[in-house]
């Protein structure tokens, strides 16, 4: 059984990164150039994509077959849209050697945790979602450095050996992350409230000023940094996030009747001219924001 669950060194390890977007680009741009594995391998749908990527040096190979590419490799990450990556599974299990670590970058991890539960006995699952990112999708977004200083949430199953988590942990921290274990359910319910619930607040947010703006243009002209900051979100790809919301969708509704209360709670002091209490409520708001930003630079 020891023999069994024994991983390579990353140094060691062929490492294929499915998916040549923003996320999977950057950690092979992290990988090749910091020298922390033998080989990695990206995968692309699109032909140009693949080209790009070899030629840019962010990978050593590069193909657009996901068999291809997953073929003998020890570590398989899948960066794609959560239902991508579901689908991917099914596709790969049964071309996977034994003892082939199988990470995910997904941004929510139930759906994908159960399909790894289905991968062929041998194969070692971790899921995972690296905590950063930016509005901007695809090959040319990608950038080094993008993991550096961030969270990076490790799921394994039951069935995942201490090994292979450590491995995973040792990917995560030569490209600069903050490995944090966190089970797949409890991870879903804490991103509905810090990143999903956010951007369905930014899009209502635009939302109401495209009200405003259809009956007076110059509400436009004058947004500044207040508008920009609180809808920055609002511009991030929208069929990545449908796959969010469609894949965390009870966690997601919930904070979303949460914030709907918060809002109620701000309208009626406001509608009543409480501003005592309007002050209390605001004041308690900043003060638990700039709390949390003082953990952030420590």
């Amino acid at each position: 059984m020891e023999e069994k669950c024994r991983m390579k060194p990353l140094a060691e390890c062929r490492v294929t990164v499915v998916g040549m977007g923003l996320m999977g680009a950057s950690l092979c741009m992290d990988l090749t150039r910091g020298g922390f594995c033998r080989e990695v391998r990206g995968v692309a749908r699109r032909t140009d994509t693949v080209l790009e990527a070899f030629f840019s040096g962010a990978v050593d190979e590069a193909t657009n077959d996901v068999q291809t590419g997953v073929l003998g490799a020890d570590i398989v990450i899948l960066a794609t849209p959560v239902r991508t990556i579901v689908n991917t599974l099914e596709e790969i299990g049964p071309v996977l050697w034994p003892g082939t670590l199988v990470m995910d970058m997904g941004s929510t991890k139930a759906e994908i945790m159960e399909a790894m539960a289905l991968l062929p006995e041998g194969i070692e699952p971790v899921g995972g979602h690296p905590m950063c990112g930016k509005e901007t999708a695809g090959f040319a977004a990608a950038e080094p450095g993008l993991y550096r200083d961030a969270p990076w949430v490790l799921a394994p199953l039951a069935r995942t050996s201490a090994n292979a988590l450590e491995l995973a942990r040792a990917l995560a921290l030569a490209v600069g992350a903050r490995p944090l274990v966190v089970e797949a359910q409890r991870h879903d319910r804490l991103v509905a409230s810090i990143s999903h619930l956010p951007y369905v607040v930014a899009s209502a947010l635009v939302q109401a000023v495209a009200a405003v703006g259809a009956e007076d243009p110059l509400a436009w002209q004058i947004a500044a940094g207040g508008f920009r900051d609180t809808s920055r979100v609002a511009a991030s790809d929208t069929h990545m996030f449908i796959d969010i919301l469609m894949t965390n969708r009870g966690a997601v509704l919930e904070q979303i009747a949460s914030f709907s209360t918060q809002m109620e709670t701000l309208r009626v002091l406001l509608e009543a001219g409480d501003e005592d209490a309007l002050c209390a409520l605001l004041g308690k708001a900043q003060a638990l924001r700039v709390a949390w930003k003082s953990k952030q630079q420590l």
